[in-house]
Order: C-alpha cells, then sequence, then structure tokens
C-alpha cells in the first residue's frame, strides 16, 4: 500500500489585497462617472428655485434665495398658457406609438430569430439603414404629405410617424432578444395545439418580457423627446411638450429659470419611467450579451 502525497495549497496572499484595491478603484471611478452625468440635473433642478435674476447672474449664487415663481409661470399662473394639453399631447403619442411598435416589432422579431428567413442579417441591417437618413432630409416630403391630407396639426401624425422611426431599432433589439427563448417551450406549445398569436401572448412574451420592457422604455424615450416633426407639423391643437418648452426662449426678458422649471416638469414622466423599470432594463440590455 502506497502512500499519496498531499501537495500543500499555495495562495497568493496579494492577490486578494490587488483585487479589492482594483475593485474599490472601479468603484470610485464609477461614482464620479455618475456625479459627472448627475450634475447638470442638479443643476437644472436648483437653477429652477431661483428667481430670474438670481438664475442669470454670472458667477451663479448658490446662496440664492428660492422661490416657486419659475414653475407658477410653468402652469399658467401668470396668465400663460396651461402646458396641460401639450403634456397630454406627447402622452398620447408615446404611450401610443410604443404600443403599436411592440404589437409590430414582436411578430417580426419572431420571424427573424425564433423562424429564421433566408438572409435575415440582410433583413436585419436594411432595418437598421432606414435610421442612416437625416431626419431632416425626409421631412419636406412628410409635411408636403401631411399638408394634402390634411393631416397638419393632427396627434395621430405624430402616431404615425413615431411608430415608423422607432419600429426599426425595436425589430432589431428584440431579435437578439427573441433569440434567447428556447426553442423547445415553442415546439412543446405547438405539440398542444397553441395557434402564433397564442406562442407569441402567452409563451414569448413573458420569457421575452424584460427585453420587452427595455425596448419599450427606449421607444418611449425617443417619443417623448422628438422635437423637429413636432415642431414643424403640429401648431396648437397638437402641440406636444418639447415644442411648447421652446416657447418660454426669447429673445427679450429673462427666461432661464422657467425654462429649468419647464425642462425638469417635461422631464419628469421619463425619469419616473426609467426608475420604475431599472431592474427590467438591466436584465434586458443585459439578455443576449452572453451566449
Amino acid at each position: 500500500m502506497t502512500a499519496t502525497a498531499v501537495r500543500p495549497v499555495v495562495t497568493d496572499a496579494k492577490s486578494a489585497p490587488a483585487r479589492r484595491r482594483t475593485g474599490a478603484g472601479l468603484g470610485l471611478v464609477a461614482w464620479l462617472v455618475g456625479i459627472v452625468f448627475f450634475l447638470p440635473i442638479a443643476w437644472m433642478a436648483l437653477t429652477s428655485f431661483h428667481s430670474e435674476s438670481d438664475a442669470a447672474t454670472n458667477p451663479p449664487s448658490f446662496a440664492a434665495s428660492l422661490t416657486l415663481d419659475g414653475y407658477r409661470e410653468f402652469f399658467g399662473a401668470g396668465g400663460g398658457a396651461s402646458p396641460w394639453p401639450a403634456l397630454v399631447n406627447s402622452a398620447v403619442a408615446s404611450l401610443a406609438s410604443t404600443l403599436f411598435v411592440l404589437v409590430l416589432a414582436l411578430p417580426a422579431a419572431y420571424a427573424l430569430s425564433i423562424r429564421p428567413v433566408k438572409k435575415w442579417t440582410d433583413v436585419l441591417f436594411f432595418f437598421l439603414s432606414t435610421k442612416m437618413l437625416p431626419v431632416v432630409a425626409g421631412l419636406l416630403p412628410i409635411y408636403l404629405f401631411a399638408k394634402n391630407t390634411d393631416m397638419l396639426d393632427n396627434i395621430w401624425l405624430l402616431v404615425i410617424l413615431y411608430t415608423s422611426m422607432n419600429l426599426p431599432i425595436a425589430v432589431w433589439m428584440m431579435q437578439s432578444f427573441l433569440a434567447e427563448v428556447p426553442v423547445a417551450i415553442i415546439e412543446a406549445a405547438r405539440v398542444d395545439g397553441a395557434k402564433l398569436p397564442t406562442i407569441l401572448v402567452r409563451v414569448v412574451a413573458p420569457i421575452a418580457l424584460p427585453g420587452i420592457a427595455a425596448t419599450s422604455l427606449i421607444c418611449f424615450i425617443f417619443s417623448w423627446n422628438e422635437l423637429l416633426f413636432a415642431r414643424v407639423l403640429t401648431g396648437v391643437v397638437a402641440e406636444t411638450a418639447p415644442v411648447f418648452l421652446t416657447g418660454f426662449i426669447t429673445s427679450q426678458g429673462l427666461f432661464l429659470a422657467k425654462v429649468c422649471a419647464a425642462s425638469l416638469v417635461i422631464s419628469l414622466p421619463v425619469l419616473a419611467a426609467g426608475f420604475a423599470a431599472q431592474d427590467k432594463l438591466v436584465q434586458g440590455l443585459s439578455l443576449g450579451a452572453v451566449k
């Protein structure tokens, strides 16, 4: 009977402290980057609570007295226009276009991922190539079309435009998300007699929910922040929140505090949606990143 030699396990005593120092350094860099990105928002929020004279000082005063005059003027307390119609128009255009994008993008992404067609990579590139055209290049044809069809200053024209603008990027994103859905589950649903609509709604959608949430949030943000088409194609009836915001910028008088207050209020829906869906957003954006 032979004795088995036991080799001692040698550990690198310096590796653990080095890893801790590296992690601490990366954490510090992440905090610094986060603070740099947060400073403009914090500065805008602070300026919105200053009077116009204090907001216009250079260098700015941190100890200036705080007031709600900018918010009162934004909500029409000084006899100005009410922002609620513009906010409602932005909500309708953003939510409706996002819903239409999801209804159209889910079957398209399913066909390109789970049931791929020939040259499916070329199809995806074609979808993405539509985003390479400068938006201003299509502004005049769309304006003439809207004018000839009596759709100027119509909120549903913006819904159609935002749907067509966000659909390519939504299909591109959701294709990578749906590619992670196990094919065996879909085949089992087919064996049980489930049709395609049932498979999409009750099988594919729950599994790809983080990716769908990430796609929805990005489409909502793009639609809510869009300004060029809304500025040219709307007037009074279909005016959106970004267009309403530009009305505070004048060539005479001070407007910095009021613009900051309006910008903060208009940004709140996007910030609230991002905060509420942050866990799904992180899961969705990381889905498919590691094979």
